[in-house]
């Protein structure tokens, strides 16, 4: 009896654990967890003086400071209104940014539609119809022909016992996730494509000042040689050598101005506008102020921060839910279906207790033989999770070096800038000199307009390289993942 009781106990605990197992659920598949990836203290190794390296001064010089949080807007450390505006004003009318929002809201709804597997689904019916049944089916009773009404609900539910509804609906909710990064990173993107074509806008309309500055002198040229000339004091041939170099510089302007047509087309689409739609004054380079300290978050902070890697990792958790979902339908589905209805002859029947029908209906299917169908799906399912795990290693190793490649980029822009400035006063005190020296009858036409082809040379190398001050600032603000912080109790970046 003592032996029979303790069997009786076995088979009530495994009862027991079989009802835990069916109502709590377990699920099944891997468990998300991001993968590691070395993220070093700096994001380059310790900078080396080079041989011949000028000093830059402080008008020129930029401060990276690393492990500034971030908040805020990134545009604003330029302190332009204008910037401010033009980038506000794309963001909300700008038609990928709208796209975003659409699928954003998509995936959301997607979320919705896979939760709803978690709760019975609640079916109403009302309907009549007329039947006969055959000779053959009743044998010797015969029933004439008859129409009949019904009326009820039925309830269905799948008993999620292997966590496959949670799978899914945690899928979906990493796809959100990936749709939300995808709408941080557009706008993102935008903030900077707005950015650095206002900073085109405004060089080029600087460089075009600059040549129209140099064609002016140009034809000072042209009228002092030809007083020269008329003095007997330099041979005619010099005319023609001036009027040559005016025609030379002169062929500086249509380029530039395309690429002002280029860049300003480019912002009015992205502003969401056709280029015949938009007319606006350009920015100019006296409204933008170099950030002389650009905010950068640590790597390791990095990895939360930049919505491209967010976005790779939200992929990963979708591809590791789509796994356990794979390894879910390994296993029998559960469906528990009810229904609750009246039925009758006549319209007056229904709802009375002589018209009630009702069904209560349990069943189970279970995979038995599929060709290795559902386990060449999980197979597939791992595949992409150790494709979407090594993106996402890529994706940081990538980040790191954007980061890297702008910080070595604003240093070696604050030299150029720095050389090209130094170049570029040099220059001017070489064509007063040498102007002197012409009029004085001292030397030639020829090292006048070398001098000036110097200073030409040296006048706009200034600005493109004011430019890529500018534009190499926006990107490593952009690399850094898009936000600033306040800048106390900042280390400085040394590395």
């Amino acid at each position: 009896m003592k032996r029979s009781r303790n069997r009786g106990h076995i088979r009530w605990r495994h009862a027991l654990a079989l009802t835990a197992l069916l109502f709590a659920g377990c699920a099944v598949g891997p468990v998300y967890r991001r993968p590691r990836v070395p993220t070093p203290p700096h994001y380059r190794p310790p900078a080396r003086r080079a041989a011949g390296e000028t000093a830059v001064p402080a008008r020129y010089r930029q401060r990276t400071i690393l492990g500034a949080g971030a908040a805020g807007r990134w545009w604003r450390l330029f302190h332009s209104p204008r910037l401010d505006a033009l980038i506000t004003r794309a963001l909300a009318d700008n038609h990928d940014v709208a796209a975003a929002q659409q699928a954003l809201a998509e995936a959301r709804e997607g979320v919705a539609i896979a939760g709803a597997a978690r709760y019975p689904q609640i079916d109403g019916s009302l309907g009549t119809g007329r039947k006969k049944y055959g000779a053959a089916f009743l044998g010797p009773e015969y029933f004439p022909p008859f129409t009949y009404f019904e009326a009820g609900i039925s309830v269905a539910y799948d008993l999620d016992y292997v966590g496959a509804t949670r799978q899914r609906i945690e899928e979906r909710r990493s796809l959100e996730r990936y749709r939300r990064c995808e709408l941080e990173a557009t706008r993102l993107v935008l903030s900077g494509e707005v950015a650095s074509q206002a900073v085109m806008i405004a060089s080029t309309q600087a460089q075009i000042h600059a040549v129209n500055g140099l064609l002016r002198a140009d034809r000072t040229n042209v009228e002092l040689v030809r007083e020269a000339v008329a003095a007997g004091s330099v041979p005619r041939l010099d005319v023609l050598t001036a009027k040559t170099q005016l025609a030379g510089d002169a062929t500086l302007l249509p380029p530039l101005y395309q690429q002002l047509a280029v860049a300003r087309h480019a912002l009015a689409a992205l502003l969401g506008r056709a280029p015949a739609d938009w007319r606006q004054p350009d920015p100019t380079l006296g409204e933008l102020t170099l950030p002389r300290r650009v905010p950068v978050t640590v790597p390791s902070r990095l990895l939360r921060r930049r919505p491209d890697i967010l976005a790779a990792q939200a992929e990963l958790r979708a591809a590791t839910a789509a796994v356990g979902v794979a390894t879910a339908n390994l296993y029998p589905q559960i469906e528990l279906s009810t229904s609750l209805g009246q039925q009758g002859l006549q319209p007056g029947q229904l709802f009375n207790a002589s018209s009630a029908a009702w069904s209560l209906i349990a069943g189970l299917t279970a995979p038995l033989f599929d060709g290795g169908r559902l386990h060449a799906e999980r197979r597939a399912a791992l595949d992409v999770l150790h494709e979407r795990a090594d993106l996402y290693r890529q994706v940081v190793v990538n980040a790191f070096r954007q980061v890297a490649d702008a910080l070595d980029a604003l240093q070696h822009d604050a030299q150029l800038r720095t050389a090209q400035a130094r170049a570029l006063s040099l220059s001017r005190k070489r064509l007063v000199l040498e102007r002197e020296s012409y009029l004085a009858g001292n030397t030639g036409l020829l090292p006048v307009l070398d001098a000036e082809r110097q200073r030409e040379r040296a006048q706009l190398g200034l600005l493109d390289a004011e430019q890529g001050q500018y534009l190499d600032t926006i990107r490593l603000l952009l690399a850094a993942g898009g936000r600033v912080a306040p800048l106390h109790r900042a280390a400085s970046d040394h590395d």
